[in-house]
Parts: C-alpha cells; sequence; structure tokens
C-alpha cells in the first residue's frame, strides 16, 4: 500500500520528441550540439523533499541522509540533500514498489530536455535572461521546493513543462555515468551514458555557488560515493505508450 507522501507526487508527462542537446558556445563537454530524440517519459515537478525521503526512511532500514539533523538542511520542504547516488537510486526502487510504477533517475538526456521546457533555443528555463544580477542572489542553504507561483519570472517560477527548480537550488544525481567526450559518440536514440566511468552525471544549479542558476545544457558530475549539502535528486519513469501519441 502506497504511503500518503508517495501520492502526492506531482509529475509531468514529457512526450517522446526531438531536440538539440548541447550547447556549442558553452564548455566543451556540453559540444557538440547534437539531435536526440527521446521516448516520452515523467518527471516529477520537484525535488525528492525531506519529507518525502522521511517516509522511505520510516520503511527501510537506510542510513539518514548526511545531513538529515542539520537544521539548514533538514526542514521538511528543503530538497533532500546529502543522499549518494546509489541512495537515491535506492529510494526510487523503493518508490516503484511502493506506487506500482517503474520509478528512477532521469537520464542526462531527459533531464535536459525537461529543463528547457519547450524553450529549446534558450539558455535557461525560462528563456535567455538569468535573472536577478546574473544569477548571483543571495541564498545561505537550499530553499524549500517548489517556494514560486507557476508562471513567475525566473529561477522563481515553473517552466513550459511545470517543473520547478531545474535550473537551481541544489544539483540533481541523474542516471548516467559521466564522461566529458560523450556527445562526440553518443547515439540519438534514447542514449543513457557511457557503459561506466568514475563519476555519475548531475544537472541544475546549486545554492553553494556563486552564480546559482545552470544553464539547461550545463553539465555537473560527482563520485557517486559523495554526500554533498548541495546534491539532491528528483524521480523519473518511461511513459506507456498510450502516453506517448
Amino acid at each position: 500500500m502506497a504511503t500518503a507522501q508517495v501520492d502526492e507526487i506531482g509529475v509531468a508527462l514529457i512526450p517522446a520528441g526531438t531536440f538539440l542537446m548541447g550547447d556549442d558556445d558553452g564548455r566543451p563537454n556540453e559540444q557538440p550540439v547534437h539531435s536526440v530524440s527521446l521516448s516520452a517519459f515523467r518527471i516529477a515537478l520537484l525535488p525528492v523533499t525531506n519529507r518525502g525521503y522521511g517516509a522511505f526512511l520510516a520503511a527501510t532500514a537506510h542510513e539518514p541522509p548526511r545531513f538529515w539533523t542539520d537544521r539548514q538542511f533538514n526542514d521538511p520542504d528543503q530538497p533532500v540533500t546529502g543522499v549518494t547516488w546509489f541512495e537515491a537510486v535506492a529510494f526510487c526502487e523503493w518508490l516503484a514498489g511502493e506506487t506500482g510504477l517503474p520509478w528512477r533517475l532521469p537520464t542526462e538526456a531527459e533531464r535536459e530536455r525537461a529543463a528547457r521546457g519547450g524553450l529549446e533555443a534558450a539558455a535557461f528555463p525560462w528563456g535567455n535572461d538569468p535573472g536577478e544580477d546574473g544569477g548571483r542572489f543571495a541564498q545561505d542553504g537550499p530553499w524549500p521546493v517548489g517556494r514560486a507561483q507557476p508562471n513567475g519570472f525566473g529561477p522563481f517560477g515553473s517552466n513550459g513543462f511545470g517543473l520547478f527548480d531545474m535550473a537551481y537550488n541544489v544539483h540533481e544525481w541523474c542516471s548516467d555515468w559521466h564522461s566529458n567526450d560523450y556527445y562526440k559518440t553518443s547515439p540519438e536514440r534514447d542514449p543513457k551514458g557511457p557503459a561506466s566511468g568514475t563519476r555519475r552525471a548531475s544537472r541544475g544549479g546549486a545554492w553553494r555557488h556563486q552564480v546559482k542558476i545552470s544553464r539547461c545544457a550545463a553539465r555537473s558530475s560527482l563520485d557517486p560515493t559523495f554526500r554533498y549539502n548541495d546534491y539532491g535528486f528528483r524521480v523519473a519513469a518511461n511513459a506507456g505508450e498510450n502516453d506517448s501519441a
């Protein structure tokens, strides 16, 4: 039986389609821009919160995150942080068992397409303006998720797919291994990253950076065993055939 918290997860359906991934004006690991075709998928409107992760902890024997008792990071509505990639995967597996849906981490390609919100040529989920002072606003910890009203300007509103916090707050784990050169050889259809590696891919800006805002195409990565206070995650799932029509 799914818990009440599991039932409250809001998701967006991202229809099957093709988009241009990467940025030829960005860092070398964002090049070259290349065409990617993705099957339809679902992705959570918000990152997993401490409240949601608490349901997982209560139902399992997993160790609490590194910052679980730190007041700077443990508000129920803040994104959970201090979780390894493996712990994020374990949450997805638990959630799949609770709901009967195939929850998982998004691929890097899915995360970029979702962040773009249908604005394929825009640098940020809402357009080309990074917002307040070029993304250098004050933030001494992760903010509660989805704190803005829908359709608000800049990082404080949802994008065209209704997704929040896609370019700021915390980095979000992706399922892929990371490679700086992957775009040179990645398949066009549903790329899932290199077969092996030492770091896992992540996306989105983070509160600890001087510039909090991340471009849609910007890539990041981390050792999957690390527990950082600016790393969280959101869940995704394959969509059914009827959903992609």
